[in-house]
């Protein structure tokens, strides 16, 4: 496929990589800093996306116990230390994930089963170029989805002259933009730093050095606007409680951002692939389902504040889920089918989302893999479409190409 222009654009002027290196020695507790200005309304959408980088085991995360063939095809992974929390139908959540799990009983979270993308391979480089850049093959479009999406949001709903609007702001809350959020709007990013407060005779030969640039003295404006930010702890990636303190950190800025001036959010957390020791209590995909429930309990917190929560669509995703069956070091390998969340109060939750293929040997993908059965596309199309404003025409044409065909899910509340 051909990509159009609007796929492809992603150059980076000489003066704003200029102006982007003014900013990184300004503030003890930022990278970047987001552009000044007064806060959205309440009302205003918001989205919050959260990539699970390594391949998330979707029957971990949410054990199909009621499945005939589950106990035979788990094994020791169909243990657990306490009961699963029950959801609807054959479907539990893993006992790690009791905010979750409360977001769901008060109908702000959505459980999505049985989803995956258009690739069925098993390399997490190219699984996670199709999940950001939205295709349905690798390396077929070199921007992301959402970052389309921010474009194509600021033409209005219809797409019709007169109806434009300024593009969505969106924040990646790490020291670089990632592929979902490349293409033409404009992104911020942050990551804590442990770098010294510059002195300020240096930020005054800094003004003074850009006053009649008018792109750097942007630049270096929007690195003050969050000098007085609070400075990180000395370990920011420390472990309490079994939850990464980073991981929360982030989570509690992007609800800052996203209470502030900011539409759209991505975090990341790594980690994901549990080929060993996948039950371990204190193993890492225990810690890491922990600090999972921490982060959307911060997030949903954070929004709460401003009464921004109601009018906001977070989005948990991995590139694939895994084997069905334990492996030989009791952890699963790389599989297709896996789970997503979709919370949020402008969600309606309280529902699990799954055309259920069954985990019996002849109902698997290859003799091995959890069927994909749903099109994460299919949940994405409605949130941006719905939520974000972005036209159908934008969506199967830029945006999401290939995916006009499929079903949409109905997700958020009317």
């Amino acid at each position: 496929m051909k990509a159009s222009p609007m796929l492809t654009k992603h150059t980076i002027p000489r003066r704003r990589l200029l102006a982007a290196a003014a900013l990184l020695p300004l503030g003890a507790a930022c990278r970047l800093a987001v552009a000044a200005g007064a806060p959205l309304a309440p009302d205003i959408p918001r989205l919050a996306f959260v990539l699970l980088r390594g391949g998330l085991c979707g029957l971990q995360a949410v054990p199909a116990i009621g499945d005939p063939a589950f106990a035979a095809a788990r094994g020791v992974l169909g243990e657990f230390t306490s009961p699963p929390l029950a959801l609807q139908g054959p479907f539990a959540l893993n006992p790690l994930l009791p905010e979750l799990h409360a977001m769901y009983t008060r109908g702000e979270a959505a459980v999505l089963h049985a989803v995956g993308l258009a690739y069925r391979e098993r390399s997490h480089f190219d699984a996670q170029q199709v999940l950001e850049s939205g295709g349905s093959r690798p390396h077929e479009l070199d921007t992301g989805w959402l970052g389309r999406a921010l474009q194509a949001a600021a033409t209005g709903a219809q797409g019709a002259p007169g109806a434009s609007r300024p593009a969505l702001r969106a924040v990646a809350l790490q020291t670089a933009v990632p592929l979902l959020l490349r293409g033409p709007a404009t992104v911020d990013t942050w990551a804590p730093s442990t770098l010294a407060e510059p002195a300020p005779d240096l930020v005054a030969r800094l003004q003074a050095l850009y006053r009649n640039d008018p792109e750097l003295a942007q630049a270096l404006a929007r690195a003050r606007s969050l000098r007085d930010e609070p400075a990180m702890a000395a370990n920011p990636g420390a472990m309490v409680g079994g939850r990464n303190t980073q991981a929360l950190t982030l989570a509690r800025k992007a609800a800052e951002f996203l209470q502030g001036r900011s539409q759209v959010a991505v975090l990341e957390m790594g980690g994901w692939d549990s080929h060993v020791n996948q039950a371990a209590p204190q193993g890492a995909l225990s810690n890491n389902l922990r600090t999972l429930d921490a982060v959307l309990a911060a997030l949903r917190e954070g929004l709460l504040a401003q009464d921004t929560w109601r009018r906001t669509v977070v989005v948990v995703a991995t590139e694939f889920g895994r084997e069905v069956a334990v492996n030989g070091s009791q952890g699963t390998d790389h599989g297709s089918g896996g789970t997503a969340f979709v919370l949020g109060g402008a969600v309606r939750g309280g529902r699990v989302l799954a055309d259920w293929p069954g985990l019996a040997p002849a109902q698997r993908a290859d003799g091995r893999d959890l069927r994909v059965t749903t099109d994460l596309r299919s949940a994405l199309r409605p949130l941006l479409s719905q939520h974000l404003g972005v036209s159908r025409k934008a969506l199967d044409k830029d945006v999401l190409p290939g995916s006009a065909g499929l079903p949409e899910l109905d997700l958020l509340r009317g």
